[in-house]
Formats: structure tokens, C-alpha cells, sequence
């Protein structure tokens, strides 16, 4: 079984991108399901979850029973998740039987796939135990202003050492980039995140000396891992869309799938 884990912090697109990506790889063939693993989707999602995990615990039900706020709330739902994955299990199997390429929505709370373990232990099963081939795809917010742009550099360096995945960071939302305003680097900066010693230059003046010799050091810190670079996605943009899969099916080997 071949999929995306599809992760990032609040408002960069997650759910928009499963319901594009979907819709694009089934246009290629592909059987595609998409699994809800986020129980704060409670709103009219934009594409028919083929298993939701707000049938097995609810965040508002958890909030009210438990006097748990809604960070609280979600990481006791992936905590429940974790210790009740026969079920995840039963309703994946026919699915695995109908060869679907799988796609895994998750919450947007940062901490779940950044800090916390049960999202890991969660995926350290469906890897090792259940052999699945999965991609984390990480969303950012296509949002290149130098600060947000080294928070982001942080968060999708900090999801790959926390999940151990194959893993694909995507800029999203391009087609909006414009409406930011001009870019202070070239995009081809943003998107190969080399050279960042010019990043903690161009934030020269923005904070005290001290957190200006910190900035540096994180940019020489991201560096020194090598490990990351971005795609750009608009998700209309076909060329862009097919580029992506491209790089997702290389990381998991579903294009050797046919071997």
C-alpha cells in the first residue's frame, strides 16, 4: 500500500490539497481513498473520507467531557487512535484489498507531528508492522517573508527528524504569492533553502544583537542537516500538480510499484 501523510500547521491547505490530489490522481488512474485522521474536521469536507476518524472519537465530545481546551483535546484523540488501531485496521483492509492509493489528512496542530509521539508510533505501525509506503508531504503557507520563512525552514526540519519519513515539503498556495507583496530573495532561493546566512542578513535590524546571533546560528544549523528543499504548488496548476507526484512517488517507490 503506497500513500501521503499529509501534514502542516493550520491554514496551509491540507484538506483543499487531499480533495485536489485525489481528484488529479484519479484522473491517472489511480484507485485513491482519502482517510480523515483529523476529529476537528467537523465541517463540510470538500472530498468523501473513505474513513473518518470522528466516528471513533469525537473533539468536541472529548472537550466537554473532559475540560480539555482544543490543543488538549486533539492530542487526547490521536492518544485514543493509538490505543485503538484495530479499528483504523478494519475499516483500512478493504481498502487495501481494492489496491487504493491511501492519503492521510492530519490535525494541524503542530506539536502532533513536530513533539508529541503518538502520531509517530501511529505511523511507526502502519510502516513497519502493516508495510505501507508512505511520503510525509508537509504544507507551508507560500507566505516568503524571511522571518515566516525560517519558521518554516524549522517546522518541516523539525517533522522529518520526528518522523522518520520519506518526506516532501511543498510551498503552497503560490497562486496567491503575488498578494504578498515583492519576494526580498528569488524564488529559487526559497525553494533549493541554501545560502541562508543571506536570510539572517536580510533580518538584520528586525531584533535585538542577541536573538540577530541566534537567527544566524539556527540558519547554520538548518544548513548543516542538508536536508531540506520545497516544491511550489498552486493546486490548480496541473504542470505543478504533476511535478509533485513525480517527487512523492520517487520518495515512497511507488514509481518502481510496476517492477
Amino acid at each position: 500500500v503506497w500513500g501521503q501523510v499529509v501534514v502542516g500547521p493550520p491554514g496551509a491547505g491540507k484538506t483543499t490539497y487531499c480533495a485536489g490530489m485525489q481528484q488529479f490522481l484519479s484522473l491517472a488512474g489511480r484507485r485513491v481513498a482519502v482517510v480523515n485522521l483529523d476529529p476537528a474536521n467537523d465541517a463540510a469536507l470538500p472530498y468523501t473520507p473513505a474513513v473518518d476518524v470522528g466516528e471513533l472519537v469525537s473533539l468536541e465530545a472529548v472537550q466537554e467531557e473532559l475540560g480539555l481546551g482544543p490543543n488538549g483535546g486533539l492530542v487526547y484523540c490521536l492518544e485514543y487512535l493509538e490505543r485503538n488501531l484495530d479499528w483504523l485496521a478494519e475499516r483500512l483492509a478493504p481498502l487495501e484489498e481494492e489496491g487504493c492509493y491511501l492519503l492521510f489528512d492530519l490535525p494541524g496542530q503542530v506539536e502532533l507531528f513536530t513533539l508529541h509521539g503518538a502520531l509517530r508510533r501511529i505511523l511507526d505501525v502502519l510502516t513497519r508492522r502493516w508495510q505501507y509506503r508512505l511520503t510525509a508531504v508537509q504544507l507551508v503557507d507560500a507566505h516568503l517573508d524571511p522571518a515566516k520563512y525560517l519558521s518554516a525552514l524549522l517546522l518541516s526540519l523539525s517533522t522529518m527528524l520526528h518522523l522518520e519519513l520519506p518526506q516532501v515539503n511543498v510551498l503552497s498556495k503560490m497562486d496567491l504569492i503575488e498578494q504578498y507583496g515583492e519576494l526580498a530573495f528569488s524564488l529559487d532561493f526559497y525553494l533549493q533553502a541554501q545560502g541562508l546566512g543571506h536570510l539572517a542578513e536580510a533580518m538584520e535590524g528586525s531584533f535585538p544583537p542577541r536573538f540577530q546571533r541566534m537567527t544566524a546560528e539556527l540558519c547554520e544549523v538548518i544548513e548543516d542537516f542538508g536536508l531540506l528543499s520545497f516544491q511550489p504548488l498552486a493546486i490548480e496548476d496541473r504542470d505543478a500538480m504533476r511535478h509533485l507526484v513525480a517527487a512523492i512517488d520517487k520518495s515512497n517507490g511507488f514509481v518502481f510499484a510496476g517492477l
